[in-house]
């Protein structure tokens, strides 16, 4: 049975719309223009017990309002969400206490205190005995490597290690299901690397269930197998990320460092070119082709290095979005 599980879910909301000007204004004392905006529209998905989860698609897509309704924040429109056997907008404690929220943009911690005031807070809160808190506290600073920053007024972190705080404060009750919300925005590329880490191993560890957003697609690509992409409150797409990149992008790039000039009318007809700036040459062909395409070029050109690489999933994402309008 699914961890999560999502049946036609849809979350509209109405928008006023006011007429510009101050006879606009008027007319809006007598009646008003309502639009009807479907942020979440009929959508439809299960996940199983350990599975991280890629959420992905551009802004207003419908990706932290669906959030919102799993994690019970918002009432939905229609459909049906089962959360740990619980329907989450009911918000009962026994559902509360084995779920968490994590928004990047948000923070829960006293500014002028310490992390772990916060920390002993959420103990009461979450009614955790103290031994199991030291326990869970002292795991997770040690997976995020962040012992000696829990002693240290919030104001007086970096943003990075505000964020581990963050990540423990969120989740000293062990909660089986994370959502998570562009957990990384704002982090510098280690700051990044080291929280994907810590997803992985937490996940690995405590088997919990990962949904994650993020616009960044590392993230993506390091942690999640399989990814659903959302736009205009639809989904494009749910499955393995592999699949996704040999379905919309079935093509490999040949990357070459020339130890010579050569004149570009020469590379005419190999693949497509992508790009060519003495002594870089980046050529585009079919996966089915790259092993041969890179022989000829070895054979015919004095090549430095070569490298076959498959596409950016930032472009293969692109290639998704680009398909006709589905609102």
């Amino acid at each position: 049975m699914p961890i999560i599980s999502v049946t036609n879910l849809s979350k509209h909301y109405s928008v006023y719309k006011k007429p510009p000007g101050f006879l606009g204004t008027v007319q809006s004392l007598v009646t008003r223009k309502y639009e009807v905006v479907r942020a979440v529209d009929a959508i439809s998905f299960n996940i199983d017990e350990g599975e991280l989860v890629g959420f992905i698609g551009p802004n207003g897509a419908g990706k932290t309002t669906t959030l919102k309704c799993l994690s019970g924040l918002l009432y939905p429109t229609s459909g049906k969400v089962s959360v740990l056997g619980f329907t989450p907008f009911d918000r009962k404690a026994a559902f509360l206490k084995q779920i968490a929220l994590i928004m990047g943009q948000k923070n829960q911690l006293w500014w002028d205190l310490p992390a772990i005031e916060t920390f002993l807070l959420n103990k009461e809160i979450y009614d955790i005995e103290q031994k199991r808190f030291d326990t869970i506290v002292h795991d997770l600073a040690s997976l995020l490597d962040a012992n000696e920053f829990l002693q240290v007024p919030v104001r007086k972190l970096s943003l990075g290690q505000r964020m581990k705080m963050e990540l423990i404060a969120s989740l000293i009750h062990n909660p089986k299901v994370m959502f998570l919300d562009e957990p990384t925005i704002g982090l510098d590329v280690v700051m990044q690397k080291n929280i994907r880490e810590f997803l992985k191993e937490y996940n690995r560890k405590y088997k919990a269930t990962i949904i994650l957003t993020s616009h960044y697609m590392g993230d993506v690509e390091e942690l999640c197998k399989r990814v659903i992409i959302i736009n205009f409150g639809k989904i494009l797409y749910d499955g393995l990320l592999s699949d996704l990149v040999k379905k919309h992008a079935p093509y490999k790039l040949i990357s070459v460092v020339l130890k010579e000039y050569v004149d570009p009318k020469t590379l005419e007809g190999i693949g497509e070119l992508r790009k060519f700036s003495f002594p870089e040459w980046i050529v585009r062909v079919k996966q089915n082709k790259s092993n041969e395409t890179a022989a000829k070029i070895l054979k015919h050109f004095p090549v430095e290095d070569i490298t076959i690489e498959d596409p950016a999933i930032e472009d293969v994402i692109r290639e998704v979005f680009s398909q006709p309008d589905k609102r």
